[in-house]
Formats: C-alpha cells, structure tokens, sequence
C-alpha cells in the first residue's frame, strides 16, 4: 500500500502559512509565493538586525559631536581626551548623558579638555 504525506504536509502549510499573516496579497495566500516571501523577509530581518547596531552608533556619535561643539571641543578631540583619561563611558552613556544631564556631561567634557591640555572656551554672554 503506497504511503501518503498528507498529515506532515498539511501541518507544513498551515506553519508556513501562519508565518505569513499579515502579509499582502498572494504573498499570503499562495504557498510558493508565500515560501519564497518567508525566505526574502529572513534575509531582510539578519541584515537589519545588524544595520540597527550600526545605525544607533551612528545616532549616539552624531549627538555627542553636537554636544561637544556647543561646548567648544570637536568630537575627535573629545574622544581623544577621553582616551587619555581612561574613562570607560561608552558612546550610548555619553548621548544619553548630553541629552538627559547637560552638567554631568560639562563635566566629562572639561575632564577631557584638560588631559589635551587645551584652554577653557570663552563665556559668550
């Protein structure tokens, strides 16, 4: 007697397409089209799960350059200094710290400006 897959494939589908909900069109409905918008949606998924890493340093770093240049002191030359001091702020501290604790970050900033050894800026009134 000739075996059938019927069970095992039925239950394959209704996985595969449980994955797809909310997809549009035949994306949802027609079982080729739907593995293959399975597989395209996985791709997309790895590389922006690695892209927003990117991305959010790329926001942090951006911050913290306009923090540092309201306060007179570029951001390589604020990295720099920070190096020089052995401070261990990450760049996610240093943005959460421009924006929510503008003094503590005065701080870190004239810390690193006196390990380059590079005057105060003038008061602007």
């Amino acid at each position: 007697m000739r075996t059938k897959n019927v069970v095992p494939r039925l239950r394959a589908k209704k996985r595969l397409f449980k994955r797809v909900k909310g997809f549009v069109g035949g994306r949802r409905r027609l079982l080729r089209t739907a593995k293959e918008s399975i597989i395209r949606a996985g791709v997309y998924a790895r590389r922006d799960r690695r892209r927003k890493k990117r991305d959010f340093r790329r926001l942090w770093i951006v911050r913290i350059n306009a923090a540092c240049r309201e306060r007179g002191l570029r951001y390589s030359q604020f990295i720099a200094g920070l190096e020089k001091i052995g401070s261990e702020l990450d760049r996610r501290t240093l943005s959460e710290m421009a924006v929510l604790d503008p003094t503590g970050f005065d701080a870190v900033v004239n810390a690193a400006r006196k390990a380059l050894g590079l005057p105060e800026p003038a008061a602007v009134a």
